[in-house]
């Protein structure tokens, strides 16, 4: 019998130069003899011979070599079930059981039985697809990335990417020796994601979507929803579980849940966990998450500190960045450890009466290969015009904020980290950035927004949604703006016109009075006008007030270092401060 398929499609298959290979293997409907059939397409390149087995029944059918380099059909009675193969009406229960699995034997004689990728059926339900349309799937965590399933008894991995312009996808890995031949994904028409099930990928392998272009060009991409990464220079994504961690702060978050940030007394210490403090003897000195709870709380309840402050934890692939230019936004940096060593953390500042704050970084992201730019071969995440797309200063990529499916990926990212890791609050970093689309730009290098301003009206909208969605799912969460300009109502509620946030940072307040202090005493007199005139707009924002951010790294230097006089007096002046 022949197949329906041609050989210069077999050809591309086998060359991984095939667009959506998932249109050949799986099962896929046939006329035979008259009938409706089923026809059961694999690409097994290690395989020696392959066998259909029927799951109700045990019956064994053997499959056909087409092509040496591994391609296998066998045809099945009765036509192909829609739901198995991911299309559109594949809305049934995720992990109900396909009909058939697949037995090789390898040509080094091992037997495997295994499902079949292709027929099992989609993660995502018409709920989430729907709302995967709508751009507002705040819980995008739990279905795209890399996610731990169990389908008929065989335990996998879920793989699934947003990459609409992509020719191909394939999932390569530990556990397919970084060969993706075998395992190209499936797109689910209209959403632009690819999606497979892998049997047998498991907790701690490494991965990456190696993605086809338009252009014919293939590229190794982390994972843009990773749970965790492998330690910097390296870049692939790994596969983590996020259930395994039992916390129990349950008390600290039953009393957040009714806290009023504006009337509770809150003193945070911002900390880079990197620098803070390091240990001789392990890899660049870094501690690990679980030693830096311990010390941190004892420092925090010394000082009388309510909340850290961590500089962003995300993963990042240049240190010296201090987590600013982050790649892996659902990934805490395998610096300090794994993601369940990070809820450690957490539960155990929560259980010493300590909350946790984190630096979110939405405005900007890192030109890295591995990372987000130019994720499917287009601006996918960033603007295509650099004049909207690039930050002049940073050397570094802007969000598109007003592409649905981005403006729900930074919502999730920012929902998740208060879900999965207890995360008490986010403080945005660079929110003038976004706020302006002339910032730091010269006259000829923006575009006007659509009445012929300067705001970023996209990014307006996107901060007020984040806000919006944070103080309804997450009570007693707050969210802080670092914003330096005067843009009125930064921490108004939405419906009052405003941004929605909890506070704003004074950066202004922080300034006047570090200039202040730097002045030898006889002269602050003359200069008392430094520490008044933030009283002007000083109850127009819920402010933070801030004495020091980034003025080791700019090289201003501490805040000891900046007092006046010898060492005693610098002491002195700093306690009056």
């Amino acid at each position: 019998m022949q197949t329906e398929v041609t050989l210069s499609t077999i050809s591309q298959l086998l060359e991984g130069t095939l667009d959506n290979p998932s249109s050949v293997l799986g099962p896929h409907p046939i006329r035979y003899r008259g009938q409706s059939a089923t026809a059961v397409r694999s690409f097994l390149p290690e395989a020696q011979a392959a066998w259909i087995i029927d799951v109700p029944s045990g019956v064994k059918r053997p499959m056909r070599r087409l092509h040496p380099g591994g391609f296998f059909e066998a045809i099945c009675d009765g036509a192909v079930d829609e739901r198995a193969r991911g299309g559109e009406d594949a809305s049934v229960e995720p992990n109900a059981q396909p009909k058939y699995r697949i037995q090789m034997t390898k040509k080094s004689g091992e037997v495997v039985e295994m499902q079949d990728p292709y027929a099992v059926p989609s993660l995502l339900t018409d709920l989430d697809r729907y709302l995967i349309g709508e751009g507002r799937h705040h819980q995008l965590y739990d279905r795209l990335g890399a996610q731990i399933r169990t389908v008929d008894r065989i335990e996998g991995v879920n793989f699934s990417v947003w990459a609409p312009n992509a020719k191909s996808v394939q999932v390569v890995g530990d556990f397919n020796g970084w060969d993706g031949r075998g395992h190209a994904a499936r797109e689910l028409e209209h959403l632009g994601i690819w999606e497979l099930f892998i049997p047998g990928a498991k907790a701690g392998e490494k991965y990456k979507f190696r993605i086809l272009s338009q252009d014919g060009e293939w590229v190794d991409k982390c994972d843009p929803l990773g749970f965790a990464a492998e330690l910097p220079p390296l870049t692939a994504s790994v596969i983590a579980d996020l259930t395994i961690h039992q916390w129990n702060d349950d008390d600290w978050m039953s009393r957040r849940r009714d806290w009023n940030p504006m009337h509770a007394p809150m003193n945070v210490y911002e900390v880079h966990l990197g620098s803070w403090q390091q240990a001789p003897g392990r890899t660049h000195g870094w501690l690990d998450y679980r030693d830096l709870a311990k010390r941190l709380t004892d420092y925090c309840h010394r000082m009388n500190f309510t909340h850290v402050e961590l500089m962003p934890v995300s993963e990042h692939p240049f240190t010296g960045s201090w987590g600013y230019q982050t790649v892996g936004y659902f990934a805490p940096t395998s610096r300090h450890g794994s993601p369940e060593d990070f809820m450690y953390f957490v539960d155990y500042m929560h259980q010493h009466g300590i909350g946790v704050i984190i630096d979110w970084v939405p405005a900007h992201f890192p030109k890295d290969t591995h990372g987000l730019a130019r994720f499917d071969g287009s601006a996918l995440y960033e603007h295509a015009d650099r004049r909207q797309g690039e930050h002049p200063d940073w050397g570094t990529l802007i969000f598109n904020y007003g592409r649905n499916e981005v403006k729900n990926f930074l919502i999730a990212n920012a929902l998740f980290w208060l879900d999965k890791y207890h995360i008490d609050g986010l403080r945005v970093d660079a929110v003038a950035s976004m706020l302006y689309l002339d910032y730091s730009r010269e006259s000829e290098d923006w575009i006007p927004n659509q009445y012929g301003g300067r705001e970023n009206l996209e990014a307006i909208d996107f901060l007020r949604e984040f806000n919006v969605a944070v103080h309804e799912q997450f009570p007693g969460a707050v969210t802080a703006a670092e914003e330096s300009t005067a843009w009125p109502g930064v921490s108004r509620p939405t419906y009052d016109g405003g941004l929605g946030f909890t506070y704003k940072w004074n950066m202004g307040w922080m300034n006047d009075t570090l200039d202040y202090m730097h002045k030898e005493p006889v002269y602050r007199s003359h200069h008392q006008s430094d520490l008044t005139f933030s009283m002007i707009y000083a109850f127009t924002e819920n402010f933070m007030l801030p004495l020091s951010h980034d003025e080791v790294v700019h090289g201003k230097g501490s805040l000891l270092s900046q007092m006046p006089g010898d060492m005693w007096q610098k002491f002195a002046n700093l306690r009056l401060l």
